[in-house]
This record gives structure tokens, C-alpha cells and sequence, in this order.
């Protein structure tokens, strides 16, 4: 079997497994680094659902669980993401993200422990423009062996402030969503952390259909700083993708993402562009 059909096989065994023993569809989805977001980018909603008929009540929610498939054919990259969210008492969610990446030749483990606390409900005082907002943390570690070749650290913590809001009011509704990322992130923590900087994040989803999105996803390169390697400057990632919620408890999508020209400038580190493929199972 070649190792193009084999990474395939795998994306589909991974996607599968989870979700057999993995329930209300749609966003917050499960990121690659398991908070509640879209892909790269966190939402300032809160990760789960609540059963009102169970005995906890409002008190803890039920879980969400996601799978990320991404492949980065510039280097030959495969990606996989699993993880799990929860919330409780509607206002603090808890989650953890773990990450398998094929990076030439070298395999990576990556382990991801988020929290966020929802500190504006939207449309707080029967409005219909106040937004949802939201700030968290992701603490990361990785154990690539480039972070000694860079002489970085292999865990970091980040800290970001989101709002997001649902237009009702235009012809198809629009989620909008913004906010402010303070890390020190090598390629997503990926490949180690250095000096912290504060990014910027966005992102812009329209339903043109009750169980489907399309939208877009921005986030700025985080300045890492001095390394060994020299300055190092992640580029800036985009991403196009189209949610199907195929039912109220689990969502398909595939996206296209871009991370920079792939090449080994650290002054403007990327990875190149390709496929990403989620699905997402909620509780």
C-alpha cells in the first residue's frame, strides 16, 4: 500500500473511532486544540449542551467530541486532532486536545488543556446587538524534537479575549466572531514556544440553509521571536470550510487552509495549503 492510501486509511480509521464511541449540532465546533471554536480560532459560545431532564441539571453539561484530518501537501504534513469540551454551569468550559502530526518523517505528540470563562451572554439585557464574549487559556506542550534544534520551550501557555455574534437580522443569518490571541506559539505549539506576542483573529460564517454554514477563518502570525534558528515569525493562517449539520447531534466539515508558503524562512514560517476534513459529535 502506498503511503499516500495508507495516511487515508488512517484519517478514516481515526475519524471513525471516535465516533463510535462518541451529541445539538453545529458551532461551537471542537478546534485542533480541543476549545470551542472553528478550526484554528476559539468562539466566545461555550463547548456542550445541557439535559434538563438529567439530575445535573444546569450544573454540568453534556460533552462534545471532535476529529481533525488535515493534510499539508506543500510538506507532505498530515494532521490528526482528537479531543473532548465540556461546560459547566453555563458559563466555564473545560477541554482537552491532542494532536498526532507527521512532519517530515517526524511524528509529534501534542497535548492541549483549555479553559474559557463566558463573561457577557449575547444580547445580555434583551438586547439585539450585544455580542457574547469570552476570555480563556490553552496550556500546550509538545514533544517535537525541532524544539531542541531551536532551543525553544516545549510548552506554552495562551490567553485570548473573543466575542462573537448571530445576526438574525440580514436576509441568512451571519455568525460573526473576533478577538484578541497572547502566545508564544511555534506553528500552533507545534513545534515549541518562544517569546509571546499579541494577534489578532476572526472569523465570518453565513447560514444559507438551516443545517449549513460556509464561512471564513483568519488568524495573524504570532512573532515567536529570537531563536536559535533566528527571528522566528509564523505566517498568517486562512481557512475557507462548509459545515453540514447533518443532524442536531453531529457535524461534517471540509475546508480548505492556507498557512503560508511552505518553506524554512523563520522570518515568515509557513507550511503551505491543503485539505482539512472534522467531524464533530455532541452529547
Amino acid at each position: 500500500m502506498s503511503k499516500q492510501s495508507n495516511d487515508t486509511v488512517k484519517a478514516f480509521v481515526f475519524a471513525a473511532g471516535l465516533l463510535a464511541v462518541a451529541a445539538e449540532a453545529g458551532v461551537p465546533l471542537n478546534g485542533l486544540q480541543g476549545d470551542g471554536g472553528i478550526a484554528f480560532n476559539p468562539l466566545a459560545y461555550l463547548a456542550g449542551t445541557y439535559d434538563k431532564d438529567s439530575s445535573l441539571g444546569d450544573w454540568v453539561g453534556k460533552p462534545q467530541v471532535g476529529a481533525w484530518y488535515v493534510n499539508l501537501g506543500d510538506r507532505n504534513i498530515n494532521w490528526y486532532a482528537a479531543s473532548a469540551a465540556f461546560s459547566v454551569a453555563k458559563r466555564v468550559e473545560l477541554s482537552y486536545g491532542y494532536g498526532l502530526i507527521d512532519l517530515d518523517g517526524e511524528q509529534i505528540n501534542t497535548h492541549n488543556l483549555g479553559a474559557k470563562v463566558k463573561l457577557l451572554d449575547e444580547n445580555f439585557g434583551d438586547t439585539v446587538w450585544v455580542p457574547a464574549l469570552a476570555a480563556g487559556g490553552i496550556w500546550k506542550t509538545t514533544d517535537a524534537d525541532a524544539v531542541k534544534g531551536l532551543k525553544v520551550d516545549d510548552s506554552g501557555f495562551d490567553a485570548y479575549l473573543v466575542a462573537t455574534k448571530l445576526i438574525t437580522q440580514t436576509p441568512v443569518p451571519i455568525l460573526l466572531s473576533g478577538g484578541l490571541l497572547y502566545s508564544d506559539e511555534i506553528v500552533n505549539g507545534v513545534l515549541g514556544h518562544g517569546s509571546y506576542d499579541t494577534v489578532l483573529f476572526g472569523n465570518v460564517d453565513i447560514l444559507p440553509a438551516k443545517n449549513v454554514a460556509v464561512g471564513l477563518e483568519y488568524k495573524q502570525g504570532v512573532d515567536a521571536g529570537n531563536t536559535a534558528a533566528g527571528d522566528f515569525h509564523n505566517s498568517d493562517y486562512w481557512d475557507g470550510h462548509v459545515a453540514w449539520f447533518v443532524t442536531d447531534k453531529l457535524t461534517l466539515v471540509a475546508a480548505y487552509t492556507e498557512t503560508g508558503s511552505a518553506n524554512k524562512d523563520y522570518t515568515d514560517f509557513g507550511l503551505g495549503g491543503g485539505l482539512v476534513l472534522s467531524a464533530q459529535y455532541a452529547f
